[in-house]
Order: C-alpha cells, then sequence, then structure tokens
C-alpha cells in the first residue's frame, strides 16, 4: 500500500544537518518532511539516564557480556556501554562489511548522533579549502572560505559556540560566547608554551557548542557543567537537533516529521532530470510510501545519504544516481587519533576546579604552515586538558583499609594530557560500495566499507606523538610519556566524503551549492559532500554548508530554476 502526499521540500535525516535543513527550509516558507529511520526522542523527557550517577547502572556503567555479542563494533571503543544503550544503531538489524576494518558508530533515531556528539567546533581556513589545489591531490573544493564564512557566523550565532578570539589565520574566529575557562594549569601551561616556541603554538580554550549564557528565547540554559552530555542535556545547555533546531522548525507550523522512515531510494524523473521524491520503508510495518517533493536534501550521515544515491535511479545510472563522474562512494575520510602524550605537572596543590567542565583546551595546527615542510602533508590538532587525579586513582603504599578511604578523599596530583586528531588526504582507493549479496532486516543491500590509513598519514603520526611529548616537556610537565593505542579508521566518527563537492561534474559529484550534478533538485549537505577533511572536527561546517545551500534552494525555487 503506498499513499502520495507532496511537500514542497523533504529532508532524509535528522542529526545535526538534517536539523539544520529542516530549520532554514521552514523559516523560508517551505511546507517540509523530515524523515528519520529510526524512533523519536523527545528532548528531555526521552533523556532517562541524564541524572543518573555511576552507581544507578546495575553494572556501574560498564558493557556486559550480552551487550559486548550483541554491539562487536561498539564494544571496540568507548561508545558501548550502560549510560548510552539504546542510543546507537542496532549492529544485529542493520549490519555492514567490513572489506577493512571499518569502525562505524551510528545513531539511527531522531537528532542522530547530535545528541552524543564530541561538541567540538572550528572553522576550517582558507588554507583548508585551497590544499587540494595548491598541492594538487584528489579535485579543488568550489568554494572558499569567503564563501562559507557568512554561513559560520549564521549557525554559530543560534548554535551558541563558547570561545576565544585568536587572530590565527589557521583558525578563523567566530561569533563566540564566552568561553569555558582554562583551569589554572593549563593557563600557565598556554604561556609556557607560548614562549617556549615563540609564539608560533598555542594552546587555547576549546570552541564548544555548549552554551554559556543562557538562551530564553530558544528555552536552553546555560552549561551546568554536569559533564554529562551524551546523555541528553535537560538544560538544552549543548547544541543538538533536538535543542534548538528542531523546536524552531516546529514553531514555523512548516514540518511534517515522520519517524521510523527508512528511505529506500530517491525517485528520479529522467526525463525531467530532477527528482521527484522518495520512497520509503516504514520501519515497524514494512508498509511502503512514495512522497514527492520540488527539493530534496539528503542528510542521512555520510555514508548513508551515498548509500541511498547508490540504491536509487539504477535503470539510468548502474552505480546510482550521481554516480556519473566515477567518484560517488571514493575519497572516504576520517580523522586519526589515539596518539599524543601525557604527563605530571607539580605544584598547584592548593588549586582546584570547578565543578565538571564539558571541554578542555585546544592546540591549533601548526605543522606544514608559514613556509614549513614536513616528510608529508597538511597536519594536526591537539584535544586535551589538565586536573587532578580522583578517588580512582592507585594509592599503591595505601591500598587497604582507613589510610586509603583518608587519601583518597583528598585530590590526587595534577596531570595533563592531549591527543591528535590528524587529517586524512581524500583517497580514490578508500571507498564505499553496495553489498547486494548482504541484506538487512527489511532485505536492503548493506555497504561493504574498504578504508585504510596511507603512508602520508602514517608519517604524520610519528610528529603528532613526538610533537606532544615536546610541548609538554618544554611547558615544564614532568614525567611525560607518549600515548598511543589503536587505532582504525571510524574511530574519529567523523566519517566524511563519498559525494564529494567539485567544480566540474567529471570529477565530482556536487557543485558548488551541494547539488547533485546528475539532479539539480537534490541537495547533499552531510558529511559526504566534503571534499578535504582539514584536521579539524567538522560538524560545525556541516552545519554552514546546509544553511548556504537551504537558502540557495529557496531562492532557486522562486525563481523557477528548480
Amino acid at each position: 500500500m503506498a499513499d502520495n502526499m507532496h511537500y514542497d521540500a523533504i529532508v532524509v535525516g535528522s542529526g545535526i544537518s538534517g536539523g539544520w535543513a529542516a530549520k532554514e527550509l521552514t523559516e523560508r516558507g517551505l511546507k517540509v518532511l523530515m524523515l528519520e529511520r529510526g524512533r523519536n526522542i523527545e528532548h528531555v523527557a526521552d533523556y532517562v539516564n541524564a541524572s543518573k550517577e555511576s552507581w544507578d547502572y546495575p553494572h556501574r556503567g560498564t558493557a556486559t557480556v550480552e551487550m559486548e555479542e550483541n554491539y562487536p563494533v561498539l564494544s571496540r571503543d568507548y561508545p558501548l556501554n550502560e549510560q548510552t544503550y539504546g542510543m546507537w544503531a542496532n549492529e544485529q538489524e542493520n549490519p555492514y562489511v567490513e572489506a577493512k576494518r571499518f569502525d562505524w558508530f551510528r545513531g539511527y533515531h531522531v537528532g542522530g548522533r547530535s545528541l552524543m556528539w564530541g561538541r567540538q567546533s572550528y572553522r576550517l581556513s582558507d588554507t583548508d579549502f585551497s590544499a587540494n589545489e595548491r598541492e594538487g591531490i584528489a579535485t579543488d573544493w568550489p568554494i572558499r572560505y569567503s564563501d562559507i564564512a557568512p554561513w559560520y557566523d549564521h549557525v554559530e550565532r543560534f548554535a551558541g559556540i563558547s570561545g576565544t578570539s585568536e587572530g590565527l589565520d589557521i583558525l578563523p574566529d567566530g561569533q563566540f560566547l564566552p568561553p569555558i575557562p582554562l583551569n589554572i594549569v593549563e593557563k600557565d601551561v598556554a604561556a609556557r608554551l607560548r614562549k617556549a616556541f615563540g609564539g608560533k603554538r598555542y594552546l587555547i580554550n576549546a570552541r564548544v557548542a555548549n552554551i554559556t549564557e543562557s538562551r530564553p528565547e530558544q528555552n536552553r540554559v546555560a552549561c551546568q557543567y554536569r559533564n554529562k552530555c551524551w546523555l541528553g542535556c535537560p538544560y538544552g545547555a549543548y547544541f543538538s537537533t533536538q535543542a534548538a533546531t528542531l523546536p524552531a522548525a516546529m514553531a514555523t507550523g512548516n514540518l511534517t516529521m515522520r519517524p521510523f522512515s527508512i528511505v529506500k531510494e530517491v525517485l528520479y524523473d529522467k526525463d525531467g532530470k530532477r527528482a521527484r521524491g522518495v520512497e520509503i520503508i516504514d520501519a515497524e510495518t514494512n508498509e511502503t510510501y512514495e512522497y514527492t517533493a520540488n527539493v530534496v536534501f539528503l542528510n542521512a550521515s555520510s555514508f548513508n545519504s551515498t548509500w541511498l544515491l547508490m540504491n536509487s535511479a539504477n535503470d539510468v545510472w548502474e552505480g546510482g544516481l550521481g554516480s556519473s563522474s566515477g567518484e560517488l562512494g571514493h575519497n572516504v575520510m576520517d580523522h586519526h587519533f589515539r596518539v599524543g602524550a601525557e604527563g605530571r605537572v607539580e605544584g598547584y596543590d592548593d588549586k582546584y576546579y570547578y565543578g565538571r567542565r564539558p571541554a578542555g583546551f585546544y592546540i591549533p595546527r601548526f605543522r606544514n604552515i608559514d613556509g614549513e615542510e614536513r616528510p608529508y602533508t597538511r597536519g594536526f590538532g591537539y584535544q586535551g586538558s589538565a586536573s587532578r587525579q580522583g578517588w580512582r586513582r592507585e594509592v599503591a603504599e595505601l591500598n587497604i583499609g582507613a589510610d586509603m578511604k583518608e587519601a583518597l578523599s583528598k585530590p590526587g596530583d595534577w596531570t595533563i594530557g592531549m591527543t591528535a586528531f590528524g587529517e586524512m588526504l581524500p583517497y580514490h582507493d578508500n571507498f564505499i560500495a553496495l553489498d547486494r549479496g548482504t541484506t538487512d532486516k527489511w532485505g536492503l543491500p548493506v555497504l561493504s566499507i574498504s578504508v585504510d590509513l596511507h603512508e602520508n598519514e602514517r608519517r604524520m603520526r610519528e610528529d603528532m606523538k613526538q610533537d606532544a611529548v615536546d610541548i609538554l616537556e618544554a611547558s615544564g610537565v614532568v614525567d611525560v610519556k607518549p600515548t598511543e593505542s589503536d587505532y582504525a579508521p571510524g574511530m574519529g566518527i567523523h566519517e566524511m566524503g563519498t559525494a564529494r563537492m567539485g567544480r566540474d561534474p567529471e570529477t565530482s559529484v556536487l557543485n558548488g551549492n551541494n547539488q547533485v550534478w546528475d539532479a539539480p533538485n537534490v541537495y547533499v549537505t552531510d558529511g559526504a559532500c566534503m571534499t578535504s577533511a582539514s584536521c579539524v572536527n567538522p560538524s560545525l561546517t556541516y552545519m554552514a554548508l546546509t544553511a548556504r545551500a537551504a537558502d540557495h534552494a529557496v531562492k532557486s525555487l522562486k525563481n523557477g530554476d528548480l
């Protein structure tokens, strides 16, 4: 059975970029249908663990054997735990094929990973947007920083990004709320670092999507320093679909949201060379429905938006809608990390800090800029924090009885640590593809993923580790040790690429306005569109690109261009 309903626009996906698409389109007067494959999560009411402490969980928050058996991919890293159990995609119902290991951590529910994201929010720089052209790698971005800067301003003002203006070309400033403060050790390390490296390296406040001033017009309250962000915030203090963009879109009266709606394919009119809508499977009933629209925004997350293109218009293009360039599915990127350093800070025994900050510090990229040439291209930044050891620390000489209890009632030593996030280049041989021999619960083909680090990233990781040691030692930290643990592509949860933007339909999937070259009324504005990765967290760029594309779509509709 199918019903037919028409909207001005359809938005596929309700995560960070989908929420922005819905907000921008509805506020410009379009009637919008938002389709989400998973269940609804109501703001506040469904944050069931938001106020729990460790002792409230049957297993003190740790994953059980049964959970590890049901979630073999999630169990490879921190996301599998009792606190966020049920907030990640069911791996039994939604399998994928690892041609090479790829840790794919997915959120299939309203809000997607906007409920669990790290909230680090940085702009790409003009150096990032011009790097591919300058170095002859992959293809050139079709835009430059000046094209997107007003849209960064736009999304920052609404989302609420706390941070400091630093005047660095490599990390452009934005529309910041007051920062979440550095603690006294971080402030002193920042000063020593700047002096030790002649003002060439900086430790600054992390820029995060946690508001430090209340937004009564959005019904959001300033951050309470609980550091329970990924459980959903009852105060709406960090940016998420539920806290920010969805209420704004709903307030227009122009949004219809349909959970449990798995979009099977984009319906393509090969005579008009336009999409005419989408076909969905109701995830609960298995019934299929068709919805039509003048414009379709794909915001299902990087790989799922590309999956949808690959599974569409196969009677016209064997590889799917947008595959005419041969680049659909290729150029997968992530941020490689889990390498850095840590150490102990002497003194400050009478110093402490307030609350549980949801952020620490950031050290912007300093390699391969200002004429420097390392034996690799691009660079990396560091994220870290300093804190005093808590009651979980080991006290070897006092490991039992009253003396141990007394010792653990006091804060321990100051420690500081940081991990680098490095840029991965867009390689054509890092790709995803449909595996039609393997299907999910609903009989749909799944993705096969084949991604590897290359020599450029391996060389970069040597600097990521040694530079961290050098920075801490030069800043007076003692007992400094390099850190490196298992990293596999995907663990950064920053999967990007597979439907890149470009200047030429022969070498890219999307044009400079995020339109599919082969169907200009289809926009892709999530991580799939990224032409290169930079080394900074990408979500703020998805927001800005989405707002920019929505503005273009509405103007094009009014002009009769779509």
